[in-house]
């Protein structure tokens, strides 16, 4: 069955909540300190996603995949950050998770292809994200998908512990 995507709305903090502490979890498991992962809180995660949206600037673009009315991933874009980021023209994912137990059942491919069809119809050109140089899994998903890395790394550290991000970028069809 095919996933359903959709805008976020307040109903879903919770449950995007879930899929993000969840996602860490699964995702980062020895590539950050179980410490840090296991400190996880869903229901602050929810609060603040609820305070975001609320806030909405209508410059994040958020965006759940629904399967049988389960909410069972998420997603979001919008301007590029960092120092020295050409903001004409370009975009980047901040997030996209799924469920654990919906990993590699082509939740992930919905949410990617809505994102990306988004930042095109936004005029986008190019979309950057950053990854755990370490996280094998997610940069196969973002190779997949059309991206490459841009030789760009920044360094990252939780809890003392050296986590450091590559960059990947790829063009849009605008």
């Amino acid at each position: 069955m095919d996933a359903r995507v959709r805008d976020m709305t307040l109903d879903d903090c919770e449950a995007v909540a879930t899929i993000r502490v969840r996602g860490w979890q699964f995702a980062y498991d020895g590539l950050i300190p179980t410490s840090y992962l296991d400190a996880m809180s869903v229901e602050m995660d929810a609060a603040r996603r609820r305070d975001m949206l609320a806030k909405g600037d209508g410059v994040v673009t958020n965006v759940v995949a629904e399967r049988e009315g389960e909410v069972v991933g998420w997603g979001c874009f919008g301007p590029s950050r960092g120092e020295g980021q050409p903001a004409a023209g370009v975009c980047e994912l901040y997030a996209l998770y799924v469920l654990p137990d919906r990993v590699s059942t082509g939740v992930g491919r919905a949410l990617m292809d809505e994102l990306t069809g988004r930042a095109e119809a936004d005029g986008f050109e190019r979309m950057l994200l950053w990854v755990l140089k370490e996280n094998d899994r997610a940069r196969r998903f973002y190779a997949k998908a059309g991206f490459a890395p841009d030789g760009v790394e920044e360094p990252f550290e939780v809890e003392g512990v050296a986590v450091p991000e590559v960059r990947y970028a790829r063009r849009l069809k605008g």
